[in-house]
Parts: C-alpha cells; sequence; structure tokens
C-alpha cells in the first residue's frame, strides 16, 4: 500500500471532518496522539528525566497528554509551557487542567522574553526533550521569543523527540526554516505530513513513527487514492 502524504490544509480538513461529520471528541483524538507518542518514546529506551516543551496549541496539548502518561508509568518528567495557563484553549486546556491537578513538575516561562540561563538550566536535566511546541499549522518562520528556545533544546545535550513535526519545518514543503528543531526521532499522527516526501527533511525528523490516532479508515481513502505509488 502506498504511503499517505498530507498537506497542511489537509491534516486540518481531516480533523475537522472527523470532529464535525464523524463525532469522534478531540479530546480522545488528543489522548490517542499523546499516549501513542508517549509509547513510542517508551519503546525507545527511558533511563533519565524528560523534559516536554510545550507551546500554546494542540501540540502542546499532546506533550500533555504525553506527560501524564509518563508520570503514569513512574517517569521522572516536567513540563515546560511556553504560553500563558489562561491563553490555552479548547482541550489543551483541559489537559493542562489535568496535569496540574496531578501535581506534575509544571515551569511557565510564559510568552514574555525567556531567561535563557533558567532555560538552559532546566534542559540540562533532560535525557529526552520533547519538543511540543509549534505543529503543522505552522506557516514561516518562528518568531521571538521562541528562538532562544529551539536553539537551546539543538544545543542541548539530550536526544531530541518531536511531535508530529519538528518545529520550524514547513509541513508542505519539508524545508526548515530558520531556526528548526533538529530531532532523532519524530512521532507524526494519522498519516505521513507532505513535506516528508522531502529526503531533505530527514535530517531534521531523524526517524518518522506514525501513529494511529483512530480516525475512521474511510477518512483517509481520498488521500490514499491520490498517493504516489
Amino acid at each position: 500500500m502506498s504511503a499517505i502524504f498530507l498537506s497542511r490544509a489537509e491534516v486540518r480538513d481531516l480533523d475537522r471532518r472527523a470532529i464535525e461529520e464523524f463525532g469522534l471528541p478531540g479530546l480522545v483524538l488528543m489522548e490517542n496522539a499523546g499516549r501513542g507518542a508517549a509509547e513510542v518514546l517508551k519503546a525507545l529506551g527511558i533511563h533519565g528525566r524528560v523534559v516536554v516543551c510545550c507551546g500554546g496549541g494542540n501540540n502542546g496539548g499532546d506533550g500533555f497528554v504525553m506527560a501524564r502518561h509518563l508520570d503514569n508509568w513512574n517517569v521522572p518528567v516536567r513540563v515546560l509551557l511556553f504560553a500563558p495557563p489562561d491563553h490555552l484553549t479548547g482541550d489543551a486546556a483541559t489537559n493542562f487542567r489535568v496535569i496540574e491537578k496531578s501535581g506534575l513538575p509544571i515551569t511557565i516561562y510564559g510568552s514574555d522574553a525567556v531567561d535563557e540561563a533558567k532555560l538552559s538550566k532546566d534542559l540540562a536535566s533532560a535525557e529526552w526533550i520533547m519538543d511540543a511546541l509549534f505543529g503543522t499549522g505552522l506557516v514561516g518562520p518562528v518568531r521571538r521569543p521562541m528562538v532562544p528556545v529551539l536553539h537551546g533544546i539543538n544545543a542541548s545535550r539530550a536526544r531530541v523527540f518531536a511531535v508530529d513535526i519538528p518545529s520550524g519545518l514547513d509541513c508542505d514543503t519539508g524545508e526548515p526554516t530558520e531556526p528548526t528543531i533538529r530531532a532523532q526521532h519524530t512521532a507524526t499522527f494519522a498519516a505521513l505530513k507532505k513535506g516528508y516526501a522531502n529526503p531533505g527533511s530527514r535530517e531534521w525528523t531523524g526517524q518518522v513513527h506514525l501513529i494511529d490516532i483512530g480516525l475512521p479508515r474511510v477518512l483517509l481513502r481520498p488521500q490514499q487514492a491520490g498517493a504516489p505509488s
């Protein structure tokens, strides 16, 4: 069977149809994505702390779910949130409240200028860093104050695991912007992203793991019919 590669617009439409036409709650899809990514990480091997870097959108929500499951498995975990908690909405806000009430260690950087010395110290404790900052919806380069965050992750000695797509990598072209997270592993959801057909993207994604998040198979049939053989 040919691989399916989805564009940014197709990913957005797939999620919309699953929720609006099929009645699959977005919270269920986020749960399946985060747990699936956590299971991949666990299979790769965890021997130290996992630092989960989360943005304010649904990619960050996936990171919150990952953090909860890792904590359930007695993995030492810390969440770094690069958005004000009261700016979180929808499913991401729900999952943040869960980890907050569960007492997981959370450091809130907010959306202002990042204390780079503090960030360097937080990242230095990690065996693995989860990049759950920006998802497939990012268009154009990451802007300040997030630029030093991406540079800090790339400068870390930790292994890097990207959630759905490395932050800064263009979903449609597979071309990096400046800066782009350089991951050793990427867990992507439902289907490969169009940019992953670009061989150069592998420098940034590392090994790509495709996670089934429970979308009805019929939703992927039109994309399958148009996939390259």
